[in-house]
């Protein structure tokens, strides 16, 4: 089989990133021909290690492009990703490859969709994020930090100021959307998406083609089976994840403040100084390679996740599950799906400060905590999202999408 790996960077740069590197890598491994193509570099040396064919723009993040025109023009339509990726195509035969698409917003734009529909190459989309629904990609109203329930690009969306950085932003995202939606033809002409988790899909499941047809597969977790941690002997709650207002740091700051419980933030971000405020002990470790994240986690008693917004699908939850340490979640994002309530974790009403207090006030038991931590780990450990098997139901996904493809 050959296969199209489409996502902006070449390199790990978030979770989407991470799959996508971690799955192109993993179908190499199984000898599939496999195109990793992207925008931003430099990339991953282990894709080419294990005979990946690397094509990038050599483009910048459109966030850190130093040209402001051109990051704008880019981000609304890449002419030149567009061109380069039509080129390795014209190369390719569609009954015989299949293009997989990761993230497209931050570099490569809607182009690349464009390119791929126009030459009728089976593609199938994994939902990441909202972008294929919401002009900011989250459903949320940042400057107010509450979720967002209006219809995308409806006369209120676009009247309504809800990114970050302002309303003019907010309107050249409008502007990307429309182009998206007509030119870029997405979500509108592509018919096969993978789902993270069944709370992003029911967000998003209004907005996709009534006869698309969506897949589970969740995110791959790439942690050796251990043995699991003793979660009573730790004091930590611990969170993992940028430190911005919409990921929920200030909730369990204050929250920890206010129970006088041990914190550590693994991350960075613009709520540092309001967390040492808000909970003067609090450690806040900065960015960590994953291997260092993981030591944490080992060290925590329990994972803490009060995100305001509605992730798609934190990786953080199901880490922390792997090895033993169970979670305090918000109940506002898809990190639910992950944690039966009272069972592998506790669930707390997303930015209540006093019912997450209550929560990690529970965890101080140390037969209720070691028990929760037992239990997500066998939960977990049932079925593991090893990428060993996030690569063969990925191989079923992409031999049903070829068949269905026309002529397929």
């Amino acid at each position: 089989m050959r296969i199209i790996v489409v996502n902006d960077f070449a390199y790990v740069e978030g979770g989407a990133s991470q799959v996508a590197l971690a799955s192109a890598i993993g179908l190499a491994a199984r000898g599939h021909q496999v195109t990793y193509f992207s925008a931003v570099g430099p990339a991953m040396p282990e894709l080419r290690e294990c005979g990946v064919r690397v094509v990038t723009t050599g483009q910048h993040d459109i966030a850190k492009d130093p040209s402001r025109l051109r990051a704008a023009i880019q981000g609304i339509w890449n002419r030149t990703s567009r061109r380069l990726l039509e080129a390795i195509l014209a190369d390719e035969d569609p009954r015989s490859t299949v293009v997989h698409l990761h993230g497209w917003t931050k570099a490569l734009s809607s182009s690349v969709v464009r390119a791929v529909v126009r030459r009728q190459f089976p593609m199938v989309c994994t939902l990441n994020d909202y972008f294929t629904a919401c002009p900011n990609g989250g459903f949320f109203v940042y400057p107010r930090a509450r979720a967002c329930s209006l219809v995308p690009l409806s006369g209120r969306c676009v009247l309504t100021q809800c990114d970050k950085r302002g309303y003019g932003q907010k309107l050249w995202r409008v502007m990307r959307q429309q182009v998206q939606r007509r030119w870029g033809m997405l979500p509108g002409a592509v018919r096969h998406f993978i789902k993270v988790s069944d709370f992003s899909l029911e967000i998003l499941r209004p907005y996709l083609p009534p006869e698309a047809k969506v897949y589970a597969l969740p995110n791959v977790i790439d942690i050796p089976r251990q043995a699991p941690v003793l979660v009573a002997a730790n004091s930590a709650y611990t969170m993992v994840g940028r430190l911005s207002r919409e990921k929920g740091p200030t909730v369990f700051a204050e929250a920890a403040g206010r129970g006088g419980f041990r914190a550590v933030f693994v991350g960075e971000g613009d709520r540092r100084d309001e967390i040492w405020r808000l909970c003067p002990g609090a450690e806040v470790t900065g960015w960590r390679s994953q291997s260092h994240v993981i030591e944490h986690l080992r060290q925590a008693r329990a994972l803490v996740f009060p995100s305001l917004w509605y992730e798609a699908q934190p990786l953080a939850v199901r880490e922390a599950a792997a090895l033993g340490v169970p979670a305090i979640v918000s109940d506002r994002c898809a990190a639910r799906d992950d944690v039966v309530d009272g069972v592998t974790g506790l669930w707390f009403r997303g930015g209540d400060v006093e019912d997450l207090v209550r929560k990690m006030s529970r965890m101080q038991d140390d037969d209720v905590v070691q028990a929760m931590g037992r239990a997500a780990y066998e939960r977990y450990w049932s079925a593991p999202a090893t990428v060993d098997d996030h690569v063969s139901r990925l191989e079923g996904i992409y031999r049903e999408v070829m068949a269905e493809r026309p002529g397929g």
